[in-house]
């Protein structure tokens, strides 16, 4: 879909708005401009409506599409939306989640790609509360081209004045580039942890949230990928578009993989699945006066392994999460379990790893190659991993 949505904010750069739209416009996309009621009192809706020839949108409850509920009905057939000039106070909003205009609200509806650039004077940038919502935001994959060094409205100089537009536009077709790069794939990726159950209310399992495997099912998604998503017990909500498939045990998950396996392009196991399972499972809560002296374990099935054998021209990528010799034990898994990939981390790390919404990570590919990565956001982190699987799937076709 060649069509952008631009949300502007009421900066006083707000003029550079024009240059935008014609810079997409120059490659045919039709852009589709959404401005605050702020905004409008610095310029008038009828210069974007002129430049587009589009309404501008402005009030969340205009009645002159009735049938319609327009912020829902946009957010489908747009491929990116980006507010250029954006204020702190719509930063903080979309930080917060508040609807209480069209673009707060047409934020939280829209599952393409987002991307803001901040306009302000240099106090309400640098200001904690900003660069938190910035972090905030971040944390949640939405992108930000940094506004630069130079004269501010208030006749200081500081940091605050919008990026060029030039950056602003070139980062805005990277991101619509590479929105449809998986389009017409069908990835399948775990994620969360597994439980193992002794009795109705004790198991065996591990300390893993499921946040790396959904960012990877987001950026899959706004790559223009089908996603099934086969997800351990979690309390984060699934990105929306995403196909979720339930489960709890390693033996549940091996039969939803093996079920979506064979029409998958791309499978991701980033699940951390529990290794051992008990040898026997008690239908009633096992007494204390009645628990065994020994507790015995089996293996749970080695789910990438077996897929691994019946790889064909699938991409294949696993997750390690080690303590020691991380790179080696890395390469050796890699090359067991026949895959394209393994995506490694040390746990032992603070601040990274299982529960976080930082890694830090090494791809490790089978003939011995490695990428680092620094401390990154879990959605910075699946980014990466989808460029290497994007760059893989360019070669293969």
């Amino acid at each position: 879909m060649k069509k952008i949505a631009l949300g502007i904010c009421s900066s006083i750069s707000i003029y550079k708005a024009c240059e935008i739209i014609r810079s997409f416009q120059k490659e045919d996309y039709e852009v589709q401009v959404i401005m605050t009621e702020n905004a409008t009192k610095l310029i008038s809706p009828r210069l974007f409506s002129a430049l587009t020839g589009r309404r501008v949108i402005v009030d969340l409850f205009k009645d002159e599409f009735p049938d319609e509920i327009a912020h829902v009905e946009l957010a489908g057939e747009v491929s990116l939306l980006l507010v250029a000039p954006a204020t702190a106070n719509m930063i903080g909003k979309f930080a917060s989640g508040i609807a209480d205009d069209f673009l707060s609200t047409f934020h939280l509806a829209v599952k393409c790609p987002v991307l803001i650039a901040p306009a302000m004077n240099e106090a309400m940038f640098l200001h904690k509360q900003t660069q938190a919502n910035i972090k905030k935001l971040r944390e949640t994959g939405v992108r930000f081209v940094e506004p630069e060094k130079g004269y501010l409205a208030c006749k200081d100089e500081g940091w605050g004045r919008l990026a060029p537009v030039e950056k602003i536009v070139d980062t805005s077709f990277q991101l619509l580039h590479r929105s449809q790069s998986f389009a017409g794939r069908i990835f399948l990726i775990t994620a969360g942890p597994t439980r193992e159950y002794s009795d109705p209310v004790r198991y065996l399992s591990n300390p893993s949230s499921g946040k790396m495997g959904y960012e990877l099912a987001r950026e899959a998604l706004q790559r223009g990928a089908e996603v099934i998503l086969v997800s351990g017990p979690t309390h984060i909500i699934p990105p929306p578009g995403a196909r979720i498939k339930w489960v709890q045990t390693a033996e549940e998950m091996e039969r939803e993989v093996a079920r979506f396996f064979p029409k998958a392009d791309v499978l991701v196991m980033a699940a951390a699945v529990a290794d051992h399972r008990f040898s026997t499972v008690s239908s009633q809560k096992i007494k204390k006066q009645k628990k065994p002296k020994t507790i015995h374990l089996v293996p749970t099935p080695d789910i990438l392994q077996k897929f691994g054998k019946k790889k064909g021209k699938r991409i294949l990528v696993g997750f390690a999460a080690e303590t020691e010799k991380v790179e080696e034990n890395a390469l050796k898994k890699a090359m067991q379990k026949n895959l394209d990939m393994i995506v490694a981390n040390d746990i032992t790390k603070k601040g990274t790893g299982f529960g976080s919404d930082y890694n830090q990570v090494t791809l490790v590919f089978p003939d011995g190659k490695s990428i680092r990565s620094s401390k990154r956001t879990k959605s910075e982190i699946s980014a990466m991993v989808m460029d290497v699987i994007e760059e893989k799937i360019g070669k293969g076709s």
